[in-house]
């Protein structure tokens, strides 16, 4: 059984949309006080189905405050149509846009790929000398692993992420919980201890690459 998480202030679009997934083994529990919502056990559900018009607090708000402390996926569902929710709920961590209306076929189909991607995604991955496992926070060199603080384990993992691709300094911070300022010097710092750890020249490194005006990109 997938147990999903709605927050919802129509009561007549949840029971509808619950009772065709329901067909497909699929539980929706929806709460239209969003404040009940993000009180309820959100790390208990595999998935939050999320409206934008909410009483007392907006929905991107709600969005905010779930990818700060669960790592969760997120579907937006809403009627909203301007574009700038669109992104601002996209940059926020939510997952997928999805406008209403929407054949309940559609949302099934998100809900399936969404859950495949994260299955994958949380399985440990070989990145050549290193293997990381998300869902741990772990990442192994060379077949052992890495002591890394919080900061430092977020950065890593969002270079192993894109491996071999230049990721931006904001790119970097958005991804990471312990960082707030791209133009801090606390990623600097991190990424000299990071090559501290991996025995890398700075001056020629082997694995983590500065790229003057871009980002850094983790290689090999």
């Amino acid at each position: 059984m997938i147990n999903i998480l709605m927050i919802e202030d129509d009561p007549e679009f949840s029971l509808f949309l619950g009772e065709y997934l329901e067909k497909y083994n699929i539980n929706i529990t929806n709460y239209q006080d969003p404040f009940l919502g993000l009180s309820s056990g959100i790390d208990k559900y595999d998935l939050l189905i999320l409206d934008l018009t909410l009483p007392g607090i907006d929905g991107l708000e709600v969005c905010s405050e779930v990818t700060k402390k669960y790592n969760i996926p997120i579907i937006i569902s809403s009627a909203r149509s301007d574009s700038t929710d669109k992104i601002m709920g996209l940059q926020m961590g939510a997952d997928y846009y999805l406008p209403k209306p929407y054949d309940p076929k559609e949302m099934y189909a998100v809900i399936q790929s969404l859950l495949r991607r994260i299955k994958k995604n949380n399985n440990p991955i070989t990145q050549s000398d290193f293997t990381y496992d998300r869902s741990n926070f772990k990442i192994t060199f060379k077949e052992e692993d890495l002591a890394l603080t919080r900061a430092e384990c977020e950065v890593m993992l969002c270079l192993l992420k894109n491996k071999n691709s230049v990721v931006s300094r904001e790119q970097i911070v958005e991804s990471c919980d312990s960082l707030s300022d791209s133009y801090s010097k606390s990623l600097d710092v991190i990424i000299g201890r990071l090559r501290t750890k991996l025995g890398d020249d700075s001056k020629n490194p082997s694995y983590l690459h500065s790229v003057r005006g871009l980002g850094y990109k983790i290689s090999q």
